[in-house]
């Protein structure tokens, strides 16, 4: 379960359109002005894109409570304010320069703005209103439990990184907020309007979001087995008019769902009403924010409380870049705030900075993984089954094919469980008893480098089996368990072989 990252068949099959996180907030850098920010394409790897087949866009409506207690409801205007964002094909002006992705956010009044990704200064207008971002980011979300065991756990997005937009503006010039400082926002992605497909057509839309996990804990909670999943009919929708005749289906998973979440605990915290006040507000699903109110780490979803509880709200409620969504999630569904709630940790891999674009460097250090095992036979003797860059000797390997000779030549690996792994051989040293590899596909990861080695070690030997890499396609934690699982199955295979010291 992770903000709305990975929230459905489609999405899972076209992750550049992905929808992740969507912001609202005061700029740390000036009070005058509000930042929305919306993430796509989670555990991306560092030369990750933007899609230039995707409009990604930011809608703000303006807001009004019309309900308190068990009437609790909202309204928002017709009226949109949208930034819409398009990215083009990568741009290399010299075959020596690095390529480039740029840009073109189109603003509430049909005004454009060109940028270039990763550009951290971003653009601004000549008037200074409006500035963008588009780029490489670390995920700033935090994810510290196995959600459906309702199990403490670290951080499953360490170490991730997403591709984030962000736009700040003047808040007086661009929402005026005399007229109402209460606004609603989503995120969503469409596709670019294109040539009619042989067979159906394209959908309305791939994703959108509006407050964290409507879709993968309540349209698909894991604690109602066998349900149907909703998420790909959901996303479809048009947010703000979700048919009403679609209405029964989502507001009976979504109330089965926090009537689920009100029990995970042993004790029942909301009443029937106020869960199906609670799965109505839930049903209207977009990002309330208030400009004229403090927007806090602590604040988001504050307004929806208040107004289930039967009095007004007393911040700005919105979503900062390290707000604990799901420990705030929790601890609204599962004991309605009786007490708090925490995960296994309590802060994302990084914090946000005071200055634009306020969303922390990507994740660009390289990670390791290090197995080793002690073995009774003589180093040569090891190094003979295991020093061969094609050797048979590994358990979880069903056929390996050598092509090439020598420094440069890959080993194409077939897994016992059908995969297939292409490394190339960097170097090789017979008297030292080590070879280097890099990885070409089969991992998903980039700048994969792997060393395996044996050493004398008393009487015996010690091998040790190691890699740097840098997630890509997968979450780091994944990346880390494939690694460490085929590194401790190898060495491990090699004690009934050669003995291990009690």
């Amino acid at each position: 379960m992770m903000s709305d990252h990975i929230d459905g068949p489609r999405v899972i099959g076209d992750p550049a359109a992905d929808l992740t996180d969507l912001f609202a907030f005061t700029s740390p850098e000036n009070p005058g002005r509000t930042v929305l920010a919306a993430n796509v394409f989670p555990t991306c790897g560092p030369n990750a894109i933007f899609s230039n087949v995707i409009n990604h866009s930011i809608v703000v409506r303006r807001a009004k409570v019309v309900g308190f207690g068990d009437a609790a409801k909202f309204e928002t205007d017709d009226r949109e304010i949208r930034f819409s964002f398009r990215f083009g094909l990568l741009d290399r002006t010299t075959a020596d320069q690095k390529p480039i992705q740029r840009g073109t956010c189109t603003l509430p009044g049909g005004q454009t703005l060109d940028f270039v990704v990763n550009d951290k200064n971003g653009a601004s207008t000549q008037d200074g209103v409006f500035r963008v971002y588009a780029g490489l980011r670390s995920d700033p979300f935090l994810l510290a439990w196995i959600v459906g065991k309702f199990t403490k756990f670290q951080n499953l997005l360490q170490n991730d990184n997403v591709l984030c937009m962000a736009v700040e503006f003047d808040t007086q010039r661009v929402l005026d907020p005399g007229k109402g400082s209460l606004f609603a926002a989503i995120a969503e992605t469409v596709p670019v309007s294109g040539p009619g497909a042989f067979v159906g057509f394209d959908p309305p839309r791939i994703d959108w979001v509006g407050r964290p996990e409507q879709t993968n804990m309540l349209l698909n909670d894991p604690g109602l087995p066998g349900i149907d999943d909703l998420r790909d009919l959901w996303n479809q929708q048009t947010p703000f008019a979700i048919p009403e005749a679609l209405r029964p289906v989502f507001i009976k998973r979504i109330a089965d769902s926090l009537a689920n979440w009100d029990i995970r605990d042993g004790k029942q915290d909301w009443t029937p009403a106020a869960l199906a006040a609670h799965a109505n507000v839930r049903f209207d699903d977009y990002l309330l924010f208030d400009v004229a109110k403090s927007i806090t780490d602590t604040s988001h979803l504050e307004i929806e409380k208040s107004t289930l509880d039967g009095h007004g709200y007393e911040t700005g409620g919105g979503r900062t870049v390290d707000c604990n969504v799901i420990d705030i999630l929790l601890t609204m569904w599962v004991n309605h705030d009786r007490e708090p709630i925490h995960g296994g940790a309590s802060t994302p891999t990084k914090l946000s900075t005071k200055t634009f674009p306020y969303f922390a460097d990507p994740n660009t250090e390289l990670q390791s993984v290090v197995q080793s095992i002690d073995l009774n036979g003589a180093p040569d003797a090891v190094w003979s089954l295991i020093g061969k860059f094609g050797g048979y000797w590994h358990p979880l390997i069903a056929n390996i094919k050598i092509i090439g000779a020598g420094i440069g030549e890959l080993r194409v690996v077939e897994t016992v469980d059908g995969k297939q792994i292409i490394e190339r051989l960097e170097a090789m040293d017979d008297a030292n008893r080590s070879y280097r590899y890099s990885n070409i596909s089969g991992i998903p990861a980039s700048d994969y480098t792997g060393t395996l080695a044996v050493k004398a070690n008393g009487t015996g030997s010690s091998v040790e089996w190691r890699a740097q890499y840098l997630a890509n396609g997968q979450g780091d934690l994944i990346v880390r368990t494939i690694i460490s699982t085929l590194f401790k199955t190898g060495l491990d295979s090699l004690k009934p072989r050669f003995g291990a010291p009690q």
